[in-house]
């Protein structure tokens, strides 16, 4: 999977992009076929994005899913029907063997990311599993995380970049933590909204700043970032879980459109050196 992923004709980056989590049928259908549409004009391998279940969330009343196995049988048609590969975190070793049976990819989240049984009973599934780096690690420490995967028995394997707490209620990126997670072997993927959080507000509610997805993201290719993480939705405003930072759908077109240009730019400057 990971190999499919960094193969892309062109050189470009890859995408993980979708819902924070799955809210019904139609939007995970929408969505999923309006981003795949952009990301085969401009040769960007594609995963489709969607949580079936929201584990972490700030108070007890937060939306957290439809339903398990319905979530997760709307994934697989989103897969059926575009032909893209889709990804979902899971939240507990017992889940993996679970989810794995409906997707391709294995997402561990950041706050379970030093885990070892959820790591293992991901990586002995045989599917790609996707570790975020956890807001209170060093990127350093991810390599890790990594080696338990392959200790596992699973070499494919990637890790993404999320943000590091910084103060109470805001996060920042190190660019020069790319470098050093890259050292590891693994793709590494930049999540361009969940890095602009805003969490643990007084309100019990996460906030974010959107407006910084595009630079924070074009900072990141321009920096070497395999794989590009954004979560997108027809009406943030309205969305069950992490409007306020998620991407509006009619927006991500363009926005891929710019990163590709520096993708290629980087490209052609990587060749002259």
């Amino acid at each position: 999977m990971v190999k499919d992923l960094m193969n892309s004709a062109t050189g470009n980056f890859f995408l993980f992009a979708g819902p924070c989590v799955i809210e019904g049928e139609e939007m995970a259908l929408e969505i999923a076929g309006r981003v795949s549409e952009v990301a085969r004009r401009l040769d960007i391998p594609y995963v489709f994005k969607g949580s079936y279940r929201k584990a972490n969330r700030s108070r007890l009343d937060s939306f957290m899913g439809i339903g398990d196995l319905q979530a997760l049988e709307i994934l697989k048609k989103v897969k059926d029907t575009y032909g893209i590969p889709v990804v979902t975190d899971i939240h507990s070793a017992e889940e993996a063997a679970m989810a794995a049976r409906y997707v391709d990819v294995l997402q561990i989240p950041a706050f379970l990311c030093r885990q070892t049984d959820l790591l293992v009973a991901a990586a002995r599934t045989g599917k790609m599993v996707n570790i975020k780096k956890g807001q209170f690690l060093s990127p350093e420490a991810m390599a890790f995380a990594v080696q338990k995967v392959r200790d596992a028995g699973n070499d494919d394997v990637a890790v993404t970049e999320r943000g590091t707490s910084f103060g109470y209620y805001d996060l920042v990126v190190d660019f020069r933590g790319f470098k050093a997670m890259k050292a590891t072997g693994c793709p590494v993927i930049y999540d361009a909204t969940h890095s602009l959080q805003q969490p643990n507000q007084p309100k019990g509610v996460t906030g974010g700043l959107p407006h910084l997805i595009e630079p924070m993201a074009r900072a990141a290719v321009a920096a070497g970032a395999d794989g590009i993480f954004i979560e997108t939705h027809q009406n943030p405003a309205v969305a069950k879980s992490d409007g306020a930072n998620m991407l509006r759908l009619d927006l991500i077109e363009g926005l891929l459109e710019r990163l590709t240009e520096i993708r290629m730019t980087i490209n052609r400057i990587n060749e002259l050196m």
